[in-house]
């Protein structure tokens, strides 16, 4: 039974800071980096924010403070010109290219691009026109949470439900969507929860330093695993802080990978690569000095002993009952 392929997002988001030439640049750092997917986000400011709608902490704490959400956005807006050009790099790279729409006009023109995955971001779980027009697509749709409970994470799906999507093309993301995230913030359990409360394969959104726990949220079954990266933590920009730079990256690919094919199946059994050692590790009922033929064996003539290609020392209560077949010199392995 292989394990399940695990589709790694690389998630730029907004990190090319609006210049084409730093997106270019992640969309080959994210394939080199051996990620499935590199994901950016789609948006028309003024269709997504106020004119004076304030940032969230974190991006106050990264960029100018006086600057309002919407003045930062469109600094940071792709063009859907730009869009094509990304794709264009992405098929010369072979990652495949995702984004996250923000509003209903970025929406509909990201179902326009085929692209194998319609990824609805948290800031959107509440957002019922826009969860009814995801849900008319037949793609997969990845469900992040971020900032949800229970409640709104069902409310949500009850939509997607309604409007034609079934559980097998729905996978939910657990998310805490604070950059960086606490650790203590994490919550990996919800994750768990959330398969086993609507019957979806799950993944995870990770925003917290470090390579460790989206690997962890691997071995506890994520299918999906999306964090962000850039060229380098040290540039201007909302995200830049709480993403992994390209080594990074990579050892983070590289580790789920492992990951990957540790995990196996629920079935405990030797395998190819440790039967070569049963012989050499475990022990067999051996003469524990010479025997002749008749000789009731005893606790005083056999003992146990490697190598373990003989007898097995659970017959050792049976063989007690016996008598030796031929004569054996110490060390033999009894044979019945």
């Amino acid at each position: 039974m292989k394990s399940q392929h695990v589709d790694i997002i690389a998630e730029a988001g907004v990190n090319h800071n609006g210049d084409m030439s730093i997106a270019l640049d992640l969309i080959d750092t994210a394939a080199d980096a051996g990620a499935d997917f590199i994901k950016f986000q789609t948006f028309k400011a003024e269709q997504l924010v106020t004119a004076k709608a304030e940032k969230a902490f974190y991006q106050k704490a990264s960029e100018c403070i006086s600057e309002t959400q919407y003045e930062m956005l469109t600094r940071l807006e792709l063009s859907f010109e730009n869009h094509k050009i990304l794709i264009e790099r992405c098929h010369e790279k072979n990652i495949g290219f995702l984004s996250s729409a923000f509003d209903l006009e970025s929406l509909n023109f990201l179902l326009s691009l085929n692209m194998p995955y319609i990824k609805i971001p948290s800031g959107e779980i509440n957002n019922l026109p826009y969860l009814r027009q995801v849900g008319t697509t037949r793609k997969k749709i990845i469900l992040s949470t971020g900032m949800s409970n229970n409640d709104e994470i069902t409310d949500a799906v009850e939509v997607l439900r309604k409007a034609g999507v079934g559980g097998e093309r729905l996978i939910i993301l657990h998310c805490n969507s604070e950059y960086p995230t606490p650790m203590q913030d994490v919550n990996l359990h919800a994750m768990v929860s959330l398969k086993e409360k609507f019957g979806n394969e799950v993944g995870y959104s990770d925003h917290t330093k470090g390579i460790e726990v989206p690997i962890a949220a691997v071995a506890l079954g994520a299918i999906v695993i999306e964090k962000h990266f850039t060229i380098s933590r040290d540039l201007e920009g909302p995200d830049h802080k709480a993403s992994l730079e390209p080594v990074e990256l990579a050892e983070m690919v590289s580790s789920i990978r492992n990951i990957e094919k540790a995990i196996g199946k629920k079935i405990k059994q030797p395998t190819p690569s440790e039967k070569e050692n049963i012989n050499a590790v475990r022990k067999s009922i051996v003469a524990a000095c010479p025997i002749k033929k008749g000789q009731q064996y005893s606790e005083k003539n056999l003992c146990i002993k490697r190598p373990g290609h003989g007898i097995s020392p659970m017959r050792w209560d049976e063989v007690m009952c016996l008598k030796a077949n031929r004569d054996f010199q110490k060390d033999e392995l009894i044979s019945l």
